[in-house]
């Protein structure tokens, strides 16, 4: 066997005489340029990374919750609408005070000074308490303040407390019913919060928390709008030099060890590094924000690039064993792999392609940033991997008799690549009939998976934000708001008597739906006055209203008071369960719609988005995907200019979708954005151990040489690089497991699962059924007539 390997080895210089038509059409030409004046080139390269590190810095971070959900359409703008006329919620720290002594006498004193403070914080427009709730006013009067300057003590303060917690205003809003939660809302500065202010703001608000309470013994934890993006801001750039520098140390260590010399190491492993350094300046040039998916374009690029790098230098390197000079050692390796790495980032491109069909602004933007970022990783790395080579590979006849005695590493993994090769070919049609039947049993499964989506996915789980939103959740109904709006028609304004009572409709049918909680519109405020004040005419109504702080009014009535909010809340749940609740509540308006013509009324906020959206937008992803495996297919025949190629690559490049689908049902979960992006890319890339293997077996594939030895041959060649490759970019994109977003986390090890799953489908998949499809096609078309 050791010497058949030799003998593969000494080939390597003769198969350029096999076919010359190229499966690339020659662009993988392009890589002979630069060689050809290498000084010249790291000249215009060392400008180009200049020119790219001022790129990078331009980039911007796009932290909005919405972000998944903007689009064109009707819903979306609707929302849109609202946030403008409503923008309350967009810019809300919500502050979650805990402990079974909340209203204790010190610490509610404590509590209130903590309220007290957090309004001189600097960003601050206002604030929303149990404090500001306010006793029942006497006739002709403003209402005094519910807690008096001076707290009572004793038997006093206990019926005050009882006092408090029967509170209309607060009871179930700012108050938990037990009287262990209380919920602070602040409202910052919409500049605050779109600029790097938010940072020192947030910081300040912590800083008080410690201040004020640190000694009561209550939890504190921080939730809201802005927390979330400030915490997103923070992972990603976190997340950002966490991937570049496990990812490049995976590539440059497995680089090193198998290669066992520096110069081979640069020409592997700093051609992708460079090719990320050169993509994400591009990106910033081009003006695109960082965001959860684009921060993943780091290993995404690595995966594209270093899977190609791996191939040319191991090709280089076999040649120059060979005995051939470097410079005809790289240039053998760019013409005869060069053609595969056009086709792999080919098949990339068409993935990232594939997603433009998402109705999400925000995967449409992935897929434009990652098409731009393959054309640039494909130009670099046939570029740099033959000018590096050319530059930094000494010596290479001493290089060449080391390396004839003393290869083990490489001579293992071909050892194992040709002993996996003897096995498949053996019996290629029972394996292949056992594939088919594999990959039909696993699609059944991942037919059955179904779409999800919860907003705690996209925040960082392991901060305070979420674990704030699940007290929320707990104690007060729910921290995702979802709104009603009802807008007026001409000639009706906001104190008319058929707007009070379309409010007043609207409001009672959101207080009674299921699952909706700690709801709050103008009718809160007018069904107090006329209990604890006995008037509910219009002059009084209008009085408080002009009294109440402008921040406050804003939140349930616009500017031009041509519109106003009912404001609801609901927890956190997964889309599927939040959707029935959506559609029942705006079932249920149709009655006040019927009832009140010409006011137009609309659910809506994030979380009615998220529920109405979310499973279309991921089922049509999916479905993208199913035409994605056609036109690969097609693609990859056409390039061949064989339809044995064509149906060879189908079962290789399902198989690791539907084999990650199956683990994703037998742990219970089900098809996310992360997930389903995660398999779009995942099958372009996963393919590029397919098209090697095949450009391999088609110069093989020479008269007089038999199929089965052909196979031997390609697998033995192409597969040490295939396995390595697959090590490197699966350490690459695991490093994920780091991130604080849950999303980011399940893309990491899903694409990682994916890529190895690709490598196996390529050893014990694709190996029986090309050897299959090769004697079908020699029985229907004679053993003359080429298959590849």
């Amino acid at each position: 066997m050791l010497e058949k390997h030799r003998e593969n080895e000494v080939h390597v210089d003769k198969v350029e005489q096999g076919p010359t038509s190229s499966i690339a059409f020659g662009l993988e030409r392009i890589g002979l340029i630069a060689v050809r004046a290498p000084i010249l080139s790291c000249i215009v390269l060392l400008a180009l990374i200049v020119g790219a590190v001022f790129g990078i810095y331009r980039i911007k971070i796009d932290d909005s919750l919405s972000q998944l959900f903007r689009s064109d359409t009707r819903e979306f703008k609707q929302y849109e609408e609202v946030t403008k006329k409503f923008p309350a919620e967009e810019f809300d720290v919500l502050v979650v005070v805990e402990g079974k002594n909340l209203l204790a006498r010190n610490n509610l004193e404590k509590l209130r000074d903590f309220v007290t403070d957090m309004q001189l914080v600097e960003g601050t427009r206002g604030l929303v308490s149990l404090f500001s709730a306010r006793q029942a006013p006497a006739p002709g009067k403003l209402p005094a303040a519910l807690f008096p300057p001076e707290l009572p003590e004793g038997a006093a303060y206990d019926k005050f407390i009882e006092t408090v917690k029967n509170n209309e205003i607060i009871r179930g809003k700012l108050l938990s019913e037990d009287g262990t939660l209380a919920l602070i809302v602040l409202s910052l500065d919409p500049q605050v919060v779109a600029s790097s202010k938010l940072t020192k703001t947030v910081g300040d608000i912590r800083a008080l928390m410690k201040e004020d309470l640190g000694d009561t013994g209550l939890n504190v934890q921080l939730s809201g709008v802005p927390v979330m993006q400030l915490e997103i801001r923070n992972a990603v750039e976190r997340d950002g030099l966490t991937y570049n520098i496990l990812g490049i140390l995976a590539g440059c260590i497995i680089a090193i060890i198998f290669f066992r010399k520096i110069s081979f190491m640069v020409a592997a492993a700093f051609p992708p590094m460079i090719a990320i350094l050169l993509a994400l300046g591009a990106l910033g040039w081009a003006n695109f924000n960082l965001n959860m998916f684009l921060n993943v374009m780091t290993p995404l690029i690595m995966v594209i690039s270093f899977s190609d790098s791996m191939q040319l230098t191991f090709a280089a390197r076999d040649r120059l064993i060979a005995g051939q000079d470097k410079f005809t050692a790289f240039k053998n390796a760019v013409l005869v792999v060069g053609p595969a790495c056009v086709l792999t980032h080919g098949t990339a491109g068409i993935s990232f392609i594939a997603l433009q069909f998402s109705d999400s602004d925000l995967i449409r933007k992935f897929g434009e940033a990652g098409l731009a970022a393959t054309i640039i990783a494909l130009v670099a790395v046939l570029s740099l991997v033959p000018v590096f080579g050319v530059l930094l590979v000494r010596n290479e006849k001493l290089f060449a008799v080391k390396f004839q005695s003393a290869d083990a590493g490489v001579q293992a993994l071909r050892n194992f690549c040709y002993w996996i090769a003897v096995r498949m070919v053996g019996r290629p049609g029972l394996f292949s009939l056992i594939a088919v039947l594999f990959v039909a049993g696993l699609g059944v499964i991942y037919a059955n998976l179904e779409p999800r989506y919860r907003l705690a996915d996209q925040v960082p789980d392991k901060r305070q934000a979420v674990a704030a939103s699940a007290r929320l959740d707990a104690k007060l109904t729910g921290a995702n708001p979802v709104n009603v709006l009802i807008q007026f028609p001409k000639g009706e304004t906001l104190y008319s008597p058929e707007t009070l009572q379309t409010i007043a409709d609207v409001h009672a049918t959101v207080e009674k739906a299921a699952g909706v909680g700690n709801v709050w519109s103008l009718e809160t405020l007018r069904r107090w006055l006329a209990e604890k004040a006995g008037s509910a005419d219009v002059a009084t109504l209008k009085e408080y209203v002009s009294v109440i702080p402008e921040h406050l009014v804003r939140r349930f009535i616009d500017a031009e008071q041509d519109a106003v909010v009912v404001a609801g809340r609901v927890p956190d749940k997964d889309s599927s369960q939040l959707l029935p609740i959506v559609d029942k509540l705006d079932t249920e308006l149709d009655a006040v719609r019927k009832k009140h013509p010409g006011y137009e009324i609309a659910v809506t906020g994030l979380a009615a988005i998220a529920a109405r959206n979310s499973a279309s937008m991921i089922e049509k992803l999916n479905r993208g995907l199913t035409v994605e495996f056609a036109l690969v297919a097609i693609f990859i025949g056409l390039a061949f200019r064989s339809w044995v190629v064509m149906f060879a690559c189908i079962l290789p490049g399902i198989f690791p979708v539907v084999m990650s689908g199956t683990v994703l049902w037998a742990m219970g979960e089900g098809l996310q954005f992360a997930s389903v992006v995660a398999l779009t890319v995942s099958f372009g890339l996963g393919l590029s151990a397919t098209i090697h293997f095949l450009n391999r077996l088609r110069l093989e594939s020479k008269p007089g040489v038999g199929s089965a030895l052909a196979v031997e041959r390609a697998t033995v060649l192409v597969g040490p690089a295939l396995i390595l490759t697959t090590v490197v970019l699966a350490c690459g994109l695991v490093v994920t497991v780091f991130s604080d977003l849950p999303s980011l986390r399940l893309f990491g090890w899903l694409s990682a699962f994916s890529m190895v799953m690709a490598l196996v489908a390529d050893l014990f998949i694709l190996r029986p059924t090309a050897m299959w499809l090769i004697n079908l096609h020699a029985k229907l078309q004679g053993p003359d007539k080429p298959a590849i």
